[in-house]
């Protein structure tokens, strides 16, 4: 028994393509210490100095910029919003996501400490009101910031929205308009998931390799729109629920020393304790 199954007509087509394009997506950035720079800490050793220091985007925020330009290009989105909070200096890093190809920035303006005083719970917070400001249907976050690396925000942001998530994400496939797959990377491996939209993602290393944002769309990245917020504005309970009490340099490293033999190697290592 053979069945004729009827093509799908145009409009069945277009509404297809429709469905699937209309998603909004939402990227978390944060302005961190520079990956390649070393850190300083505070005479005081309160916190690592952020005077005369590099800073950048965070490595992880950058692959999640790229996952969410690369799903526009693909029209499965129809618009990418960056979204950072810090002092006015953060702006630098949203022009660099409005480079890579997000349409428009939003910051959250304040002067608390991003890797201190602004912590998880606080930015998962800011992160889903802009979330329900903007109607976005994704959110995508890098799994961890390396300055403080808690690796919370994207956990605490889909409780705060009641979505489901999908963290350490090392492959991002949309389905349909309703749904993603993803793989995730875990310690025994690679797990796949699928998970209704709208939903929270979290990027891992492997995602994908980031593009550098060329002249002329850092020169484009100007004329992008960019809103500014006040932080008190929100209205939102962003008190610090831990204290830091001291930051400390790791003590420095002692010198190896050569030994002739495996024998001698054993010894040294019953001396020392170590076996």
């Amino acid at each position: 028994f053979l069945a004729l199954v009827p093509a799908p007509s145009r409009v069945e087509q277009n509404c297809r393509t429709y469905t699937i394009s209309i998603m909004r997506i939402l990227v978390g950035v944060k302005r961190v210490v520079d990956y390649a720079v070393k850190v300083r800490v505070r005479a005081d050793k309160t916190a690592v100095e952020l005077k005369n220091t590099k800073m950048s985007m965070n490595p992880f925020c950058e692959i999640a910029v790229e996952e969410a330009v690369r799903l526009k290009e693909k029209k499965i989105a129809k618009e990418v919003v960056a979204v950072s909070v810090g002092p006015k200096e953060a702006q630098e890093t949203l022009r660099t996501a409005l480079a890579m190809g997000a349409d428009k920035a939003i910051h959250i303006i304040t002067d608390m400490r991003p890797d201190q005083e602004l912590q998880p719970l606080a930015a998962a917070k800011i992160l889903g009101e802009m979330t329900k400001k903007t109607e976005s249907d994704m959110v995508v976050v890098g799994k961890q910031s390396i300055d403080s690396d808690a690796g919370q925000v994207g956990q605490m942001l889909a409780g705060y929205l009641d979505w489901p998530q999908a963290t350490y994400a090392s492959n991002v496939e949309v389905k349909s308009g309703e749904k993603i797959e993803v793989t995730r990377e875990v310690d025994g491996g690679l797990s796949t998931i699928e998970l209704p939209l709208p939903a929270v993602v979290s990027c891992d290393l492997r995602l994908n390799e980031p593009r550098y944002a060329t002249l002329p769309n850092i020169m484009k990245a100007r004329k992008k729109p960019l809103e500014t917020i006040k932080l008190e504005d929100l209205g939102l309970d962003v008190a610090p629920r831990l204290n830091v009490v001291s930051v400390e340099e790791p003590p420095p490293r002692q010198a190896g020393i050569k030994v002739e033999s495996v024998e001698e190697l054993v010894a040294k290592l019953k001396e020392d304790g170590k076996i």
